[in-house]
């Protein structure tokens, strides 16, 4: 869905709430050259509660902490964007939707140094249903193993959402793209299974479920922790911090994706080799359920992830 097809038309913007058309910035800011922004996706559902935006508090939690690497201080407290979110989705009547803050350095200097350049921050929100694809939720993606890696922590911090890193999803996922797949898997610098270019990924084998740990240069997903715990909570053998070679993928019982874009979506076939019976498997069938149970509120379990409208 394209931003002109949707009934959306405010935008919360450094404080004040501005029609969608006139949320801008300058063309010399320094976060559009140099990419030195922070960012979080999050999702709103439509409960049988009411509207309610899932691990807010977690995200807003690594928001700030993503600024941390760029001395970038978010200019307005946790409270406040809290209250313009919740007011932001208020005012749009919005129940199940994407929310999106953003942080960058603004206009100033054009030098790399953003030590003169204002703190600029956002929030937009608007209708978004499944990120691969509604089908892709039964069916599955098909994926292809990217032949960009993924940065090492070592030269660019993996656990911020950093607006300019994400031209390395953005290369990974078009190329899989051009040549015919859905998504990508991205290879850290060793040659083991990182993520994908928004997604984390588990790989199910004899009942167990192994998902890369931190040390894998990935991004410490939050939807990624709320599958750990559902799966745990069912009894599972979670391995949290595995090392997975590119080879154990093609030989998986199952395999799937999670993020708060992709939810939770199974994986049919990596570079054309089908994965276990080439649809969603039963645990990530299981899990995928008990996801939308929760997120749904069909359960009253861990309601302290909700903040509701």
């Amino acid at each position: 869905m394209g931003f002109d097809e949707m009934d959306v038309d405010t935008i919360w913007q450094d404080g004040s709430f501005v029609d969608w058309d006139d949320a801008t910035v300058h063309v010399l800011t320094h976060g559009l050259h140099y990419g030195s922004g922070i960012f979080e996706g999050v999702r709103c559902y439509d409960t049988e509660n009411g509207p309610a935006i899932f691990r807010w508090e977690e995200h807003l939690e690594r928001f700030y902490q993503s600024g941390d690497p760029y001395d970038m201080e978010i200019p307005y407290s946790r409270e406040e964007l809290t209250e313009a979110t919740l007011e932001l989705l208020r005012r749009e009547e919005l129940e199940s939707c994407y929310i999106r803050p953003v942080a960058f350095y603004g206009y100033g200097s054009l030098g790399v140094s953003p030590k003169d350049n204002p703190v600029n921050v956002a929030i937009a929100a608007w209708p978004w249903g499944a990120y691969l694809g509604e089908e892709a939720l039964e069916r599955g993606v098909e994926v292809m193993i990217s032949s960009w890696r993924k940065h090492a922590s070592s030269q660019i911090p993996t656990n911020a959402k950093t607006t300019g890193l994400y031209v390395n999803s953005l290369l990974a996922g078009e190329e899989a793209r051009r040549n015919g797949y859905t998504e990508a898997i991205v290879l850290n610098k060793e040659g083991n299974v990182a993520e994908g270019p928004g997604e984390n990924i588990f790989l199910v084998r004899d009942g167990e479920i192994y998902t890369p740990g931190l040390s894998e240069s990935i991004l410490d997903g939050i939807t990624r922790n709320t599958v750990i715990e559902l799966a745990r909570e069912r009894g599972y053998t979670v391995h949290d911090q595995a090392s997975i070679s590119r080879g154990e993928l093609n030989t998986a019982d199952e395999l799937f994706f999670s993020g708060t874009a992709a939810e939770v979506t199974p994986i049919r076939k990596v570079d054309n080799v089908v994965i276990g019976d080439g649809s969603r498997g039963p645990v990530t069938e299981e899990l995928q359920q008990a996801f939308f149970d929760l997120v749904e509120r069909r359960t009253d379990d861990h309601d302290e992830w909700f903040t509701y409208l």
